[in-house]
């Protein structure tokens, strides 16, 4: 097998910076949801508390458990609650939806222990299960102590502006998850009680580009807060640790990516043509899936796609044939294999008669 390499650029320009922007966190990241680039970084991955930002995970095991519309009947594990709470009771009966909504609407810190003895039969199985599924996602600067970020009897939930950001992004991909932290309003009537919970993350209301996110607070980790917002297809998300400015911190750096950066579409779904390649030139090739990349105005044009295609003398249909790395200004940003389809028609003078025909 022999490596053939080609090398496509597409006009490289010396770019600029784009205008500067502080915050009041002692932490503090913009990330593009989709593509994982940040966009704005002040110390990342300084580890601290997180208070009730963590729910965020238990929110996410809630929604991919599988057990959404099940029953859950309130036990004994509510009376290690305390801090904010929805006031659930013994022997109430809601769905694990419904304390969902609790927990992120409401910072329920009851609601999060009964999720976590629902979904993993004990509380401590569930913790297990939250620090499992950090690893698998990379957040190598998170330890989960709690369901819900309470600090006052241990360290709490230690993580990272970057880690938050990372696992809130895996969240959003979750039709129910976004569902759930983008609502505003939830009621709910129990065979104890009834409820009316308001989201208590204000940019729902006030800033009409958030989609959700969540609150946190406690006298150890201060104010916390993720965000996440959208705009003509930019999907962002803002995280902020020990910041007393947190919801106007979280507009201006939403606002300064949708005003400096927008989402390009580099790469398009479907046949691709390796124009310099003679080896497969009778053969359609494509690439799988889309590739998008925020980038700002000036940097739209310092895009360098390197392909390499791999000579094989033997290949089925669909089977991989080459890649392309895509890079700006010299760093890889991404990279999609490419794969080889079908045999091209070849067109006599019939097929284009027939064709002139068909046209007319």
């Amino acid at each position: 097998m022999k490596k053939i390499i080609f090398t496509c650029i597409v006009i490289i320009c010396l770019c600029k910076n784009v205008q500067g922007i502080s915050t009041s966190a002692r932490s503090a990241i913009l990330l593009d949801q989709d593509s994982g680039r940040i966009l704005y970084a002040e110390n990342i991955n300084s580890k601290q508390s997180v208070a009730s930002i963590s729910k965020i995970m238990t929110a996410y095991l809630s929604v991919t458990s599988g057990k959404l519309k099940e029953t859950v009947t309130i036990g004994e594990e509510i009376d290690g609650a305390y801090g904010s709470a929805v006031y659930i009771k013994k022997g109430e009966k809601l769905t694990l939806e419904d304390l969902t909504y609790a927990l992120m609407l409401r910072s329920g810190n009851d609601a999060s222990l009964s999720i976590a003895k629902e979904v993993g039969g004990t509380v401590e199985n569930f913790i297990e299960m939250m620090n499992k599924k950090a690893k698998a996602i990379g957040m190598k600067n998170t330890i989960f102590e709690n369901p819900n970020g309470l600090d006052n009897n241990s360290d709490g939930n230690i993580s990272t502006a970057y880690d938050m950001a990372l696992l809130t992004s895996k969240a959003m991909q979750n039709k129910e998850y976004r569902k759930i932290v983008g609502t505003k309003k939830y009621t709910l009537k129990t065979n104890k009680n009834n409820y009316i919970w308001h989201n208590k993350h204000r940019l729902l209301n006030s800033y009409k580009y958030a989609t959700g996110g969540k609150t946190g607070f406690t006298e150890k980790a201060r104010r916390t807060l993720v965000t996440t917002g959208s705009k003509d297809n930019l999907n962002l998300v803002v995280v902020t640790l020990n910041d007393g400015n947190d919801f106007e911190d979280h507009k201006e750096l939403l606002e300064y990516g949708f005003e400096n950066y927008k989402n390009y579409l580099i790469l398009k779904e479907g046949i691709f043509e390796v124009l310099e390649d003679s080896y497969y030139k009778d053969y359609y090739l494509y690439v799988k899936k889309d590739f998008t990349y925020p980038l700002t105005e000036n940097e739209k044009n310092s895009i360098v796609l390197n392909i390499q295609m791999e000579k094989k003398r033997k290949f089925k249909r669909d089977s991989k044939v080459g890649e392309v790395i895509i890079s700006l200004n010299e760093k890889e940003i991404g990279r999609e294999n490419i794969y080889i389809k079908d045999l091209k028609k070849k067109t006599g003078l019939w097929d284009k008669i027939k064709e002139w025909f068909h046209d007319k």
